[in-house]
């Protein structure tokens, strides 16, 4: 005996579709704000590991300056005959001594909304950057190796010392920023840790994001240095 099935039983009414693609439009709008923080997460660890790259760059530079007494070989703000006036001059002082390439010097300074470019030339296998353009992501503090260990030796782009984040500023805007500290370790942080009101005290503040050279324990000062041989190396 054959049965007979009536082709519309098995069918999707058209109220029944507006519900499924409803659904699933209401699941899309809720994963997105959660996919979008997830990337910029990421983003902003893969800066922070290029962040740790520099640094090693840099203690491996310092402390074979400290061994031989060569300080031509030394923290940002030690180095001699001259300190580098812009970031280019210390990238190129990393590189001519061979504890970066060029390329990885590019690299590290790049990262969303963040594009820097320049010429690298090799001369007996020392590479030299030239004609930078765009803008660096990281920033470089001038520290000393007189400075506290939990003094700042680099930032993302985007972070003035103490200030609240700038929705316009590159590479983050507001949704985070990054340091590493004199004594190696690099954070990610959230919007509101970004001042020390945020920290509701001026010395968890400075033990966490980093203390600025020349301010009071407790009472953490806007703004990045600016003192001669003590300030900030960013390109532009």
């Amino acid at each position: 005996m054959k049965i007979k099935i009536n082709k519309f039983l098995s069918a999707f009414t058209l109220i029944e579709l507006l519900v499924v693609i409803a659904i699933i439009a209401i699941l899309a709008a809720l994963a997105v704000p959660a996919l979008t923080s997830a990337l910029s997460k990421a983003q902003q660890t893969g800066t922070m590991n290029n962040m740790r790259q520099l640094y090693l760059a840099q203690f491996q530079m310092a402390n074979d300056g400290s061994a031989t007494g060569d300080s031509s070989s030394a923290w940002p703000g030690d180095l001699t005959p001259a300190l580098p006036t812009t970031l280019v001059d210390y990238l190129n002082i990393l590189t001519g001594k061979g504890y970066l390439k060029g390329g990885d010097a590019i690299k590290m300074m790049n990262a969303p909304s963040a594009a820097f470019t320049a010429t690298v030339g090799t001369v007996n296998g020392i590479d030299m950057l030239s004609g930078p353009a765009g803008t660096a992501a990281l920033k470089v503090w001038m520290v000393q190796d007189v400075d506290p260990a939990t003094t700042i030796f680099c930032t993302s782009r985007n972070y003035v010392y103490d200030q609240a984040l700038n929705p316009a500023a590159v590479p983050y805007g507001t949704k985070g920023f990054i340091t590493i500290r004199k004594v190696w370790d690099a954070s990610v942080f959230r919007v509101g840790k970004a001042t020390g009101a945020g920290w509701n005290n001026g010395t968890t503040f400075q033990n966490s994001v980093g203390y600025k050279v020349g301010d009071t324990i407790g009472a953490p000062t806007q703004n990045d240095p600016i003192t001669p041989g003590a300030g900030v190396l960013q390109f532009p």
